[in-house]
């Protein structure tokens, strides 16, 4: 999948710093397995509100989890970007999987695919 630095590519001296603050992935790790829509994203992000809007307009029950706004927290959101691989928020989950942003939403609501998803999720 991606690829990841090798411990031993890293200075012993720094590598107690590499796993980083595993209590904010911790936070998202359960969320996503104990709700069966989890929106994670950020504050003043208007594609974020359309993510969580859109869900609303079907009647989507979800957890939404913020991290910051543009200028605070970056750190956070960042551990989250390096744990998913995904780069934009918001980072929608169903049923425990990464689904990917509001294009991705958009597009499972369109295609009708939605309901079946959360039909078939595992939470």
């Amino acid at each position: 999948m991606r690829p990841i630095l090798s411990e031993n590519l890293a200075h012993p001296a720094i590598q107690a710093k590499l796993g980083g603050d595993q209590s904010l992935l911790n936070e998202v790790r359960q969320a996503i397995g104990r709700h069966a829509v989890v929106v994670v994203g950020m504050k003043q992000n208007p594609v974020v509100k359309s993510s969580r809007k859109l869900l609303d307009k079907q009647q989507v029950e979800h957890l939404y989890l913020e991290y910051g706004s543009y200028m605070s927290k970056w750190r956070e959101r960042l551990a989250i970007k390096m744990w998913t691989g995904f780069e934009t928020f918001p980072q929608i989950f169903i049923g425990g999987a990464l689904i990917g942003g509001y294009t991705d939403l958009k597009a499972l609501v369109a295609a009708g695919e939605l309901k079946a998803l959360l039909a078939a999720g595992s939470v």
